[in-house]
């Protein structure tokens, strides 16, 4: 993966959300600059009677916030596990470094601990009208089995809310969910599963 650039914009902000479900936990994420891209990475701990894990991730994008490489890793009841995705220009995708084709055409990897990765169709797709969605197939890592699956996710722009810019999130399994996010695209809110406690300008 790319050495990360000294330049400073959205990037280098780092962020911190605690969960608003069932399960007790934090995580934080960092979105940094990259000479082609950006660089985005993060970790989850979650401590309560429903889970006991924790995951990092470190995730490679285009300047059009597509990704092209990822790192997953985590630590549960089955012990650590780690998780190698890239996709090449065709977006042609390999994990584990054997190419797996129900993941080919996919825009996007979604760790399924953080709400860090929701800011990539966020980011992408800010120039929406109110009202206005798109759905995209997106390389889904649960955790901490680690397991990738193809998830067609829609993103729909809604009015804003507070001030914020929110989106309703849905997929064929869950959903839907409402989320805020700030100026940057990074989530404030997001229902029923996390919401952030600090972050860095």
């Amino acid at each position: 993966m790319a050495e990360e650039s000294t330049r400073t914009d959205l990037g280098n902000r780092l962020v911190a959300w605690e969960r608003a479900d069932e399960s007790a936990g934090h995580s934080i994420g960092r979105v940094g600059r990259m000479a082609r891209g950006w660089r985005c990475h993060g970790t989850e701990v979650l401590a309560g009677p429903r889970a006991l894990l924790s995951c990092w991730f470190q995730v490679d994008l285009d300047e059009d916030w597509v990704t092209r490489e990822a790192v997953v890793g985590a630590v549960g009841g089955a012990g650590q596990r780690t998780l190698t995705l890239s996709a090449d220009d065709r977006r042609r995708w390999t994990v584990n470094g054997r190419h797996d084709p129900d993941l080919d055409g996919c825009i996007d990897i979604d760790v399924a601990a953080t709400p860090l990765t929701n800011t990539f169709p966020v980011r992408r797709l800010a120039g929406l009208d109110v009202g206005a969605q798109v759905t995209t197939p997106i390389a889904w890592v649960g955790v901490p089995d680690l397991g990738v699956t193809r998830v067609d996710q829609t993103y729909r722009r809604l009015p804003d809310v507070d001030g914020l810019a929110a989106w309703e999130y849905r997929d064929p399994q869950h959903g839907p969910f409402l989320l805020t996010v700030d100026a940057d695209g990074l989530v404030v809110t997001y229902e029923g599963f996390a919401r952030r406690v600090t972050t860095t300008a």
